[in-house]
C-alpha cells in the first residue's frame, strides 16, 4: 500500500469543491483504477497559506512517517499578497527540501504542480490580468528551476488554468477556484506521473 502526502494551499485542499473532488484524492481514486493500491492522501493545506505558512505548519504537525509519494503546489498568495520572487525562492527551496525528506530522501518520489493564473477567471474581472500573468510566470519560472534542480518532476497546470479560467464549467461557485472537472485534469496529469515512477 503506497502512501501519499498533499502540501499546499487552497488548490490543493480543492476549496469549494467536496473532499473527494480535490485533485490529490481524484489522483489516488486514478491510480487505483490502474491496480496501484493507495491510501487516501494525508494533506496539509489550507486556503490562503504562503511559503513561509505551509513550512509553519509542517513544522507543527510534526510528522514522523515517510511517504511513497508528494506532492507541493505553493506560492500563489505570495505573488497575491505581493511578495518578492526572490523571498519565494528561498521559502520555496526550503519546503522542497521538506519534501523531498518526506519522501524518504527521494527526490524522483516529490510531484510539484506549477501555480496556476488565477487571473484568467471571473475573480480578476477589472484588475490587470496582463501583470498577473506577467508575475504567475516570474513564479512558475522559479519554481521549475529550483524543482528540476533538485530533480523533482514538474507538472505544469498553469496552461490550462489559463484555457479553462473563463469558462464556467471549470471554475468553482467564487468564481476563483477551480470546479472538480479542473481539478480533473490535474489528477490526470499527477496521476500519470506517479504512476510511471511507481512502475520503475
Amino acid at each position: 500500500m503506497y502512501s501519499y502526502l498533499a502540501l499546499g494551499d487552497s488548490y490543493t485542499i480543492g476549496e469549494q469543491v467536496p473532499v473527494k473532488e480535490n485533485f490529490p484524492h481524484q489522483a489516488v481514486q486514478l491510480l487505483r483504477k490502474q491496480n496501484i493500491e493507495v491510501a487516501d492522501p494525508m494533506i496539509i493545506a489550507t486556503t490562503g497559506w504562503t511559503t513561509d505558512e505551509l513550512a509553519a505548519s509542517i513544522r507543527e504537525h510534526n510528522i514522523k512517517e515517510t511517504f511513497s509519494f508528494v506532492s507541493l503546489l505553493i506560492g500563489v498568495n505570495n505573488q497575491y499578497r505581493g511578495r518578492s520572487v526572490e523571498s519565494y525562492k528561498e521559502e520555496y527551496t526550503q519546503l522542497l527540501n521538506t519534501a523531498i525528506a518526506f519522501a524518504n530522501n527521494k527526490p524522483e518520489d516529490v510531484f510539484v504542480l506549477s501555480i496556476p493564473d488565477w487571473g484568467a477567471t471571473p475573480f480578476a474581472d477589472g484588475r490587470d490580468k496582463e501583470k498577473i500573468a506577467y508575475e504567475i510566470d516570474a513564479y512558475n519560472a522559479a519554481c521549475k528551476q529550483i524543482t528540476l534542480a533538485h530533480r523533482c518532476h514538474f507538472i505544469d497546470i498553469t496552461p490550462s488554468t489559463r484555457e479553462n479560467g473563463h469558462k464556467t464549467e471549470y471554475v468553482a461557485g467564487d468564481g476563483l477556484h477551480p470546479s472538480a472537472k479542473e481539478y480533473t485534469i490535474w489528477s490526470e496529469m499527477l496521476a500519470d506521473e506517479v504512476r510511471k515512477t511507481l512502475k520503475k
